[in-house]
Parts: structure tokens; C-alpha cells; sequence
């Protein structure tokens, strides 16, 4: 059983120009100075981005159920790793310093 679905280039024209967009926007956040926020907001942006491929250029938006479940189950794993990797490096310095003298 095998189901095609035809994507007009309007779509794809549309998704490559808000690609183009984001990457502009990537730059123009790059050289801004946003304190604690630059890692959150370029996470955000290049998340934004990798949704855009996945559900299009990837056809998951037009896939099966299970194929949809997979596809966010690991983006959601992606986000965790990044979630919990950027919580234990911004809380490195909060120990005190005697913890780890013998």
C-alpha cells in the first residue's frame, strides 16, 4: 500500500524563503548581545529551523501517524540532551569549592 502526496512548489518556495528568513534573523541575533538569553534564543531559532526541514523537506508532515511519533519522539530526545546538558554546564560554578578538596 503505497500513497503519494504531491507538495505544491508554493509550499516549498514558501518554507525556503522563512528558512532564509530565520537564517537572517540567526545573523542579526548574532550580533546582538542578549546576556544569559544568547543560548536560548539561537536554540530557538535553529529549533524552529529544523522543524521547518523535518516537516517538509522531510514529508513527515504529510506521513503516517507513526511515522509523525517517531519523527517527534526524537526530536523531543534531542531536546532533552540539550536541555540537560545546558542545565549541568550553567550550574557548574554554584558548588562551593570545598566540596572537592579531599
Amino acid at each position: 500500500m503505497s500513497s503519494t502526496h504531491t507538495v505544491p512548489l508554493k509550499i516549498y518556495f514558501g518554507v525556503f524563503i522563512a528558512l532564509c528568513v530565520l537564517t537572517g534573523v540567526t545573523v542579526w541575533t548574532a550580533k546582538h548581545d542578549y546576556g544569559a538569553l544568547n543560548t536560548p534564543v539561537a536554540l530557538a531559532i535553529a529549533g524552529l529551523k529544523a522543524s521547518l526541514v523535518i516537516l517538509f523537506f522531510m514529508h513527515v508532515k504529510y506521513s503516517s501517524k507513526l511515522t509523525q511519533l517517531f519523527a517527534f519522539a526524537g526530536f523531543f530526545w534531542l531536546v532533552l540532551l540539550l536541555v540537560f546538558t545546558l542545565q549541568d554546564f550553567m550550574t557548574r560554578g554554584m558548588l562551593p569549592t570545598y566540596v572537592f578538596k579531599h
